[in-house]
């Protein structure tokens, strides 16, 4: 059986943590901002980095496993 838990963790991360689709920190004129679908290189970066955290500590620490038959 495939551990199907990097590919739909990664891919549900990504759509919620793309800068400005649910929130963005920091925003362009506050320091977080809810759904303006824009963004700035700072927040790309940070967004980035909350990404990879987030992704290592559910795959690795957590240990989280999905299966399919």
């Amino acid at each position: 059986m495939l551990n199907w838990a990097p590919i739909l963790l990664g891919l549900i991360l990504f759509i919620l943590m793309s800068p400005g689709v649910v929130f963005l920190l920091p925003g362009n004129s506050k320091r977080i901002e809810i759904g303006t679908f824009t963004t700035n290189g700072k927040a790309i970066i940070l967004h980035t980095l909350l990404y990879f955290v987030t992704y290592t500590i559910l795959i690795m620490a957590v240990n989280v496993r999905i299966y399919f038959d």
